[in-house]
């Protein structure tokens, strides 16, 4: 009887820790949606310097969401930083790949931009693959993944309460299908996963930036870049970091020259 006492007290306070948590956070939750609106009232005020204030204060508190940084992105556009518009559109995009209205803005934006990089030339199949992966974010593949692992588990289910042969072999085939396709889901993901820890984009935020070819101010100009390009960002030594740009051109710049998506 003690036992069952303990253990029904160790269950309610459980459950009351979660209840207190969900709680506490809706205060929070109505404190950045009030203050989305109040940048929102700013920019239609054309009061962009503050709308960008107060959305950079919700980045710097580790808010995210795609309407944050597409709404940044619009403000930056709007008073001439072409850089860091650029650089909240590919965040946005990032989180959300199939935005349009990101896209659009995006593409607008790039139109602006000085450099024309023309990528290297690669395999179409693998020009095939890379639109597929980008075409959701992790969160998305891992949806898709879990989805079709939740599919093929009824079927397995199903196979068994199957009554003739020919509801099995159906079964049996939709059931191969179904798991060809998980399985070409669950590479997408870990291949989006790997992509996003060992690749890591970024976005010149300067006009002008000058290229070194070592990451020393008294080094060689290898080349100039300007604000808007993305690149890759490779490595970090003091403060310079290696970028690489989609021609295959690598050099370093300075750290504040550039900014990570």
């Amino acid at each position: 009887m003690f036992s069952v006492s303990i253990d029904l007290t160790k269950r309610f306070s459980f459950f009351l820790v979660i209840i207190l948590t969900l709680f506490s956070e809706l205060p929070f939750a109505q404190n950045i949606d009030e203050q989305m609106q109040q940048a929102g009232v700013f920019y239609r005020n054309g009061d962009f310097d503050k709308a960008i204030g107060i959305y950079e204060q919700l980045r710097i508190d580790n808010f995210e969401g795609t309407s944050l940084y597409y709404n940044l992105a619009n403000s930056y556009y709007r008073i001439g930083k072409l850089g860091y518009a650029i650089l909240n559109y590919e965040r946005a995009l990032k989180i959300s790949p199939s935005d349009e209205d990101v896209k659009h803005n995006l593409a607008f934006a790039n139109l602006s931009t000085v450099d024309r990089i023309q990528p290297l030339p690669t395999f179409f199949l693998f020009e095939w693959w890379e639109s597929v992966l980008a075409s959701l974010s992790v969160n998305g593949w891992t949806y898709i993944a879990f989805f079709f692992y939740i599919l093929l588990m009824m079927m397995i289910v199903v196979y068994f309460f199957a009554k003739t042969i020919f509801q099995q072999k159906l079964i049996l085939f939709s059931g191969l299908g179904i798991l060809v396709i998980f399985l070409i889901a669950v590479s997408l993901l870990i291949v989006k996963i790997n992509r996003e820890e060992t690749v890591i984009g970024g976005v010149v935020t300067e006009q002008s930036t000058t290229v070194k070819t070592s990451p020393d101010q008294k080094s060689t100009d290898a080349f100039v870049i300007h604000e808007g390009l993305k690149v890759n960002l490779e490595d970090k030594l003091d403060n310079w970091i290696k970028i690489r740009l989609a021609d295959g051109k690598v050099g370093w710049v300075e750290n504040s020259s550039v900014a990570r998506i």
